[in-house]
């Protein structure tokens, strides 16, 4: 059956899923999944014993996931964050195309985005092959252009998959925007575009953990945008800041 959908928005299950009471249970999840994975654990039987212990549904269990890092990786990714307008202004961004683009589309259309224990902002939407347009494709766009103008960075290139259908009619879409709105960008549509990020010598824009934990420098593009433009956004808050408040111990746990 063909995807007719109009906007990316909220799952039907969401509001249930990621309720404010659910949220300190979801919480204690991604604590607990973290410590594991400071251990040496492995992400898969970690994952299990955690959600099989709060009974998550494959949702809660996606964003406990992709919420949760071990005490390392935090350090790092915390280590390589980009916080100097003087970098900023002598390197060229490098998009992690589809990763931001959907975030934001999920954002403006009322979509679930989650703050991951290392602070960052990333979606529960994701693209399985074939990327669709929606209604919030060109605000999405034309948001994510504005931004990279105001860092007054060297100039920009975003990456797509190129084996995800339509990435040649995004292109196309993203091209018209940059014309008019930005000077000193390209756009390249690659096999595995994961691959270039974690070597480029650039400043990455993405919330895909497996990149930010090998490049070299990296900023959180996506939750400046919704936090400056998308107000009434879902947001979900799971990071190390909001597990410190509610004084989570894993006394019983271990």
């Amino acid at each position: 059956m063909p995807d007719k959908r109009k906007h990316r928005g909220a799952h039907p299950d969401d509001t249930y899923l990621f309720s404010p009471k659910s949220q300190p249970t979801i919480a204690r999840g991604v604590k607990e999944l973290s410590w594991l994975l400071s251990r040496g654990y492995s992400m898969d039987a970690s994952l299990k014993l955690v959600g099989d212990r709060y009974h998550f549904s494959a949702r809660q269990r996606m964003a406990v996931m992709r919420s949760s890092c071990s005490d390392q990786m935090l350090e790092r990714r915390m280590f390589s964050r980009c916080a100097s307008a003087s970098v900023m202004r002598s390197k060229r961004l490098a998009v992690d195309g589809y990763n931001l683009l959907i975030t934001i589309e999920s954002a403006l259309s009322g979509g679930l985005v989650l703050i991951g224990r290392d602070g960052v902002t990333r979606d529960l939407a994701g693209v399985h092959g074939t990327y669709r347009k929606v209604e919030e494709t060109i605000p999405a766009l034309t948001l994510i252009v504005r931004n990279v103008n105001q860092l007054e960075c060297a100039g920009v290139d975003f990456y797509f998959d190129k084996p995800v259908s339509n990435s040649g009619k995004l292109k196309t879409l993203l091209a018209h925007v940059l014309e008019e709105k930005c000077i000193g960008w390209s756009i390249e549509l690659h096999d595995n575009p994961d691959r270039v990020l974690v070597d480029i010598d650039a400043i990455v824009v993405s919330s895909d953990s497996a990149i930010l934990d090998r490049c070299q420098c990296w900023i959180d593009l996506a939750s400046s945008i919704i936090h400056e433009h998308i107000s009434d956004a879902w947001v979900f808050d799971l990071s190390q800041s909001y597990l410190q408040r509610l004084n989570l111990t894993l006394d019983e746990f271990v």
